[in-house]
């Protein structure tokens, strides 16, 4: 049913039990998995331009947490058999747009998410990555909890 399933991976606990979720998908379909890691817009752009050393090291923290979570989906790939990885890495867009832009251009025909389960007022002034792919995919979007 699946041939390629875009899993959004942060490193989060939320995200690690979506990728489980999506290596065992990814294991009885045949499919193969990319895991996108999406580094969100350096916060103080205006600010930051007078000091490279801050988006510097911005960007050197993301980039290696983004490597730890590849990993992690990385490791649980290779404990599933003939389940093949991808990681990919996306920069300047919202986290949003970027799974879905992913999902887009890698031709997944699932994408699979955690939820960190905000309710009420958090949920409102912080908004959901989960619920923003839901409304914007054109495809399948799994959120697991």
């Amino acid at each position: 049913m699946f041939k390629h399933i875009l899993l959004a991976t942060d490193g989060s606990p939320a995200s690690e039990h979506a990728a489980q979720l999506a290596v065992d998908l990814a294991r009885v379909h045949g499919a193969k998995l990319t895991a996108v890691y999406v580094v969100d817009p350096y916060p103080y752009l205006g600010i930051g331009e007078a000091n490279p050393l801050g988006f510097q090291a911005y960007m050197s923290a993301a980039l290696q947490h983004a490597s730890e979570a590849h990993a992690k989906v990385h490791a649980q790939c290779e404990q599933a058999p003939k389940v093949p990885f991808q990681p990919r890495l996306v920069e300047d867009v919202a986290a949003a747009a970027g799974i879905v832009q992913s999902a887009r251009q890698v031709e997944a025909d699932l994408i699979v998410l955690g939820s960190h389960g905000r309710t009420g007022v958090a949920r409102l002034m912080l908004g959901s990555v989960a619920g923003k792919v839901v409304a914007e995919s054109a495809i399948p979007v799994l959120v697991a909890r």
